[in-house]
């Protein structure tokens, strides 16, 4: 990608408008028996919901309050279920601007920027020791990395060592990322 193609993505960035759901507070209205699935699927009712534009709307009005998950309005606050992260991250675009940027895409379209506000975190899943790699998106809200976009990470990262700890990191925006420890 080049820098007129950065330029392009910022715009669009800033061009898209989230509804103002962190300025609305409605009385909690119940449980809703929707849950977001590992793979980022939706589902109500046991249902999944296939239409991509519904998921993408209800997208825009989640909100993370205290470790619980739901979508609200100016009138309604419902919990939802959240198998693991709200998003995914199934794509990442390298480009090298003055500083290295990487610009992810989730599975709802939107376009995410690595940087101080989108924070690329890597856990350790417990049960298995396998890398589990987040991205902060907004609010609270994160979005899984899949499997093949962390191994794109990897292959564009470079050993440093941080805090006297040898690690495998990346960059963006000037912001160092950890992919874990060497």
């Amino acid at each position: 990608m080049t820098i007129n193609e950065l330029d392009q993505i910022l715009k669009r960035i800033d061009q898209k408008t989230l509804p103002p759901v962190h300025m609305w507070n409605p009385q909690f209205s119940g449980d809703i028996d929707m849950r977001i699935a590992v793979d980022g699927s939706w589902y109500y009712r046991g249902s999944k919901i296939s239409r991509q534009r519904m998921v993408n709307l209800f997208s825009t009005i989640l909100c993370f309050e205290q470790g619980q998950y739901f979508l609200v309005t100016p009138v309604e606050k419902f919990r939802i279920n959240v198998d693991d992260a709200v998003f995914i991250a199934n794509r990442v675009d390298k480009i090298d601007a003055k500083q290295q940027v990487l610009v992810f895409t989730t599975n709802v379209d939107d376009e995410i920027v690595a940087g101080a506000d989108h924070r690329i975190i890597v856990h350790t899943d417990q049960h298995n020791a396998q890398p589990r790699p987040y991205l902060q998106v907004r609010n609270g809200l994160t979005a899984l990395i899949t499997r093949s976009v962390f191994y794109e990470l990897v292959e564009w990262a470079s050993p440093r060592v941080l805090e006297g700890v040898a690690h495998l990191v990346i960059e963006s925006q000037g912001q160092v990322f950890s992919l874990g420890r060497l």
